[in-house]
């Protein structure tokens, strides 16, 4: 039994073709991890999941439509494509007496 080597026309246009698809439906995307601590904010993901969803605002934050929130134990992650209201959101916790990573 021979078996065939797989051809290098087909390599190269699988490579191209990824690099297309992954060029057009990747982004860039920010995290903040915030830590337990704060006495002043009792349930943080349900406040930033009705600040997410325009239902309240926070500071003079622009809501970010594409926020994904997950909570934890002790922590919660925040993530999205939109740096600058990232930034915001991270100051205005940090005012709050939130600890956090800071944007990664």
């Amino acid at each position: 039994m021979s078996r065939k080597k797989p051809s290098v026309v087909r390599v190269c246009m699988a490579k191209r073709v990824a690099t297309a698809w992954l060029g057009k439906h990747a982004h860039p995307e920010y995290r903040i991890t915030v830590y337990a601590g704060s006495e002043n904010l009792k349930n943080l993901p349900g406040l930033l999941r009705a600040f997410r969803d325009n239902k309240t605002k926070i500071g003079s934050v622009v809501p970010l439509d594409d926020m994904g929130i997950e909570p934890g134990f002790d922590r919660v992650t925040i993530w999205s494509k939109n740096r600058e209201g990232m930034v915001e959101l991270d100051t205005w916790l940090q005012s709050k007496g939130c600890e956090t990573t800071g944007i990664w």
